[in-house]
């Protein structure tokens, strides 16, 4: 299993009479499997808020959804399961799939009951997937319908941390429309998962069996992204960076030497993990001229080798004394995907802030800016709850958590 690293430049022109030029750098990193390559064994522990919200139909539906995960892992793969309510306990030990049928009626028992306390859950969850993580993809799926009201959001925040610097991933479901979702993305976002949301309970399956397919096209872990910069060129000082795709995220940036580190966390096979760096470049020389070095730190479970490195690539442009742009459309889009999420972001903003006239105007942007990207789904929804506030209306919760949701990704129908 290699690194597939991709960067292209929105303009890869640059004029050379000009004294600093501004370019958008697209970096494409995946996995790329050879044909001798085997599936890695996942490890795989699901966090399932049992709490009496979810009493009925919701934890009869979550039931279902894990029984029909679990019946799809592998011969090699490790299974284990954590409920929570305003306790937590340890359901299915980490363990080989080898007794099934017990494994099943151990969830399918469950009843719902208490409060919610998702950092108890969430640090038994870590606790189990930790015993198996070696030479395995390691993966949680933390699924609650509520508020924290029991347990601590901040030490949520400190075990998703953890969880990193233990090589796993943490990916969060929220159930219905009262979970925190600026709680559940942060955990998400900073365990290097995605975040999910079932609107409706028949969704459960839906959303367990994409996470789980996600999953399974996982070849190498642990990526961090190097990126060294030529003299005149420079980071931009406010947010310089994001992941755009599969689904967008702020990505923080750490200095390191003569270079700058990005985690990236999970590389997939089939999917792409697109960085949008905003660059500027000071006046250079006519002629192909280097601005950037990218290389890629990563982990194989497959072989048990950690801290490989990627053959360097190198960043290029042409420096014209009578410049021809010459624009990248495909690097476009990953713009306007990241102009998408802050706009929604600032309209978050301002409707906290009480100036509802700001926010649907920011989502009238954000609704165009969709369009312009080819994402209707996201546009429909951003344009919905931008006529309610001007009409006078609130937006319900499932309005909101719609509205993120679309803000960091594609909405599929």
């Amino acid at each position: 299993m290699k690194v597939s690293l991709h960067p292209t430049l929105n303009d890869a022109h640059i004029d050379a009479n000009q004294v600093s030029s501004q370019r958008q750098l697209s970096i494409a990193v995946s996995a790329f499997a050879h044909a001798q390559d085997q599936q890695i064994p996942l490890n795989l522990c699901l966090v399932l808020d049992h709490s009496g919200s979810m009493e009925g139909r919701p934890l009869e539906t979550v039931k279902k959804a894990a029984v029909q995960l679990i019946e799809q892992l592998n011969k090699g793969d490790r299974i284990s399961v954590v409920t929570f309510d305003h306790r937590a306990k340890v359901l299915v030990r980490n363990q080989l799939i080898n007794d099934l049928d017990k494994i099943k009626r151990q969830i399918q028992n469950l009843t719902a009951d208490g409060g919610t306390a998702i950092d108890q859950g969430l640090k038994l969850g870590i606790e189990e997937l930790a015993k198996g993580k070696q030479e395995t993809v390691s993966q949680v799926f933390l699924l609650t319908d509520g508020e924290n009201e029991h347990g601590d959001n901040q030490r949520c925040l400190k075990l998703a941390q953890l969880a990193t610097e233990y090589k796993l991933t943490l990916n969060t479901l929220g159930f219905g429309d009262h979970w925190n979702q600026d709680i559940l993305e942060k955990i998400a976002d900073t365990g290097g998962g995605t975040l999910s949301y079932i609107e409706q309970p028949e969704q459960a399956v839906e959303e367990f069996g994409r996470l789980f397919k996600r999953a399974q096209s996982i070849g190498l872990t642990n990526a961090y992204l190097q990126i060294s910069l030529m003299p005149k060129v420079r980071l931009a000082e406010l947010k310089p960076i994001a992941q755009v795709a599969p689904d967008t995220i702020e990505l923080p940036l750490q200095p390191q030497g003569d270079h700058f580190t990005v985690r990236l966390g999970d590389l997939m096979t089939n999917v792409e993990r697109i960085i949008l760096a905003n660059l500027y470049i000071g006046q250079l020389c006519e002629g192909e001229q280097a601005i950037a070095k990218l290389q890629v730190v990563y982990d194989d479970p497959g072989t048990a080798q950690e801290g490989l490195l990627s053959e360097p690539m190198r960043v290029e442009v042409d420096v014209q004394k009578s410049y021809q742009p010459s624009p990248n459309n495909e690097v476009q889009k990953f713009v306007l995907a990241l102009a998408k999420y802050r706009q929604t972001q600032i309209a978050e903003v301002r409707l906290q802030q009480g100036d509802r006239s700001g926010a649907a105007t920011m989502l009238q942007t954000a609704a165009k800016t969709a369009i312009q990207m080819g994402d209707q789904g996201a546009a429909t929804v951003l344009q919905t709850s931008a006529t309610r506030l001007q009409s006078g209306e609130e937006l319900s919760e499932a309005d909101r958590k719609k509205t993120r949701i679309v803000s960091k990704t594609i909405l599929q129908d």
